[in-house]
């Protein structure tokens, strides 16, 4: 792979929505709940915006990214708090039953073999390990793909995924589209158009005039977020054998045999 994800991947300091952000701060809420006295690795950690939270309750992590431009700014930000190393999601960089938890956030569409991905989780994580996964729902009515993704997962297709190497799964989902502002349900048949006529913009400079008009004003996406002040929303339980239409996101937590 010779991609350079910086042109995809929202950055420390970029002007997201609240919803995204939202977004952000609700998936590293919930898997630091799995994370307690656990040792951690992140895969394509982005520049870093949940390591804080992550190291904050883990015994150990480490994390990585594929392009070494974005993982440059965790590096500033954190630098040597915990390893930070480039890695292809592919071929891990640990050893054999090394760790307890491998989150990957928004980043399976990206890997080229994503069956590779899981089969090296299954080797890296001990028994009882854990994979948290969470991701863009391809199933949603008005769904527009990233510009360099290769393949998305819906939720039963998520728990073929990873079944197919040993797992046990269990998916959710979360920010269900009946709860979205009504500007954004008004303007879903549009973006629907756009995605199917090919106008929806490819840059992020793009992107972000276009949720600039969506959702309003935009906020600094933060190099590290802070810890949660409230509960985390349980995502909703999601049967796994059948698309689901109705949320956002998808969770995927899967659990390697003892």
């Amino acid at each position: 792979m010779s991609t350079e994800f910086s042109e995809v991947t929202e950055l420390a300091g970029s002007g997201i929505s609240v919803e995204q952000l939202d977004r952000m701060a609700h998936r590293y809420g919930w898997a630091a709940g799995f994370c307690q006295g656990k040792d951690v690795v992140e895969v394509a950690c982005g520049s870093g915006q949940g390591l804080g939270l992550l190291q904050s309750v883990s015994r150990s992590l480490e994390a990585g990214d594929y392009s070494e431009n974005i993982l440059s700014l965790a590096k500033a930000h954190y630098g040597n708090r915990f390893p930070l190393v480039r890695l292809d999601a592919q071929s891990l960089p640990y050893a054999d039953a090394s760790k307890d938890v491998i989150i990957l956030f928004e980043a399976i569409y990206y890997i080229p073999d994503a069956s590779r991905f899981v089969r090296e989780c299954r080797r890296v994580l001990r028994p009882g390990g854990q994979v948290l996964v969470a991701t863009a729902n391809k199933d949603l009515w008005d769904f527009n793909p990233s510009p360099l993704s290769h393949v998305y997962y819906g939720a039963d297709g998520l728990v073929r995924l990873f079944r197919d190497s040993g797992f046990d799964v269990q998916i959710s989902g979360y920010m269900p589209i009946g709860a979205v502002s009504l500007r954004q349900r008004i303007l879903r048949p549009v973006k629907k158009f756009a995605v199917a006529s090919g106008l929806m913009p490819k840059s992020l400079a793009g992107k972000r005039m276009l949720k600039r008009f969506v959702f309003g004003k935009l906020v600094p996406m933060p190099a590290e977020l802070p810890a949660p002040t409230s509960a985390i929303e349980v995502p909703t339980p999601l049967p796994g054998d059948r698309p689901d239409p109705l949320h956002k996101v998808l969770y995927c937590r899967a659990t390697a045999p003892n």
